[in-house]
């Protein structure tokens, strides 16, 4: 090695040294180490949301017992593990497609994202709405084993009764798609509703919290009674479990 490719080679080797002692010093190797974690944190970010399919409060045979009143066994099986189990489903699949989904094209009339948009409320709502009707079925219909609710029922409706009276108007007169729901209105009068809802969304309160959801639309009913959709609504008031109700009224209300 040649006398100035020897001076080079320590030089530079001595620079490599110093730089390495100083450089932490000045903090620009913590700010490397900074900047390349939150750019690998910006690419799990990015990564499509996974909804859940939640478990209900009984298992798949429980529910052929505890529900036998208020739907057939067969519907208890179909009507969670296909029709629940199939929006959860569907929201994932939306959520994937919203990740390369063209913005761009965009439009009124139609598009791809526009139609994406609408599923996926489609498929929440349909989502939010079956957890809350299994989690509040499986009772025995006592009221009084929710002081709680009861007590907040009592005091909106005037008697348990008239608040029955009209939950299962609201239910009746639901589309042969939809719900009755009753709410916590959270965001603005702070009071008790009993919510008419077609389909999923359609008619749904801004900030209601859903307490109880009974599931109107035929597929829920038709097995066990037909189109006897007043007699189901009374045999779901006559099931719920009063005790998850007050839980989910104390847990996001009081």
């Amino acid at each position: 090695m040649g006398e100035i490719t020897r001076r080079k080679f320590i030089s530079s080797s001595l620079l490599g040294i110093a730089a390495t002692a100083i450089l932490p010093k000045l903090g620009f190797t913590e700010n490397f180490n900074i900047n390349n974690k939150n750019k690998l944190k910006g690419e799990i970010n990015k990564m499509a949301y996974e909804w859940k399919f939640n478990p209900r409060p009984y298992s798949d045979e429980e529910a052929k017992s505890l529900l036998k009143d208020v739907i057939s066994p067969e519907t208890s099986d179909w009507h969670y593990n296909t029709h629940h189990k199939g929006y959860v489903t569907f929201l994932n699949n939306i959520e994937k497609e919203l990740e390369s989904a063209d913005r761009s094209k965009a439009n009124g009339n139609y598009s791809h994202v526009g139609e994406l948009k609408r599923r996926l409320t489609w498929n929440h709502g349909g989502t939010v709405l079956h957890d809350v009707y299994w989690e509040v079925l499986g009772g025995d219909g006592d009221v009084s084993k929710g002081a709680d609710i009861k007590a907040a029922i009592e005091n909106e409706f005037g008697s348990f009764d008239k608040w029955k009276e009209d939950f299962k108007a609201t239910a009746t007169a639901a589309k042969l798609s939809g719900w009755g729901v009753l709410v916590y209105d959270m965001l603005y009068s702070k009071r008790l509703l009993n919510v008419l809802v077609d389909e999923h969304h359609y008619g749904a309160i801004w900030g209601g919290i859903p307490l109880i959801a009974c599931d109107v639309f035929e597929h829920a009913y038709y097995h066990k009674d037909g189109p006897g959709r007043a007699k189901y609504i009374d045999n779901f008031i006559n099931n719920l479990n009063w005790s998850r109700i007050n839980d989910r009224f104390v847990k996001f209300v009081k």
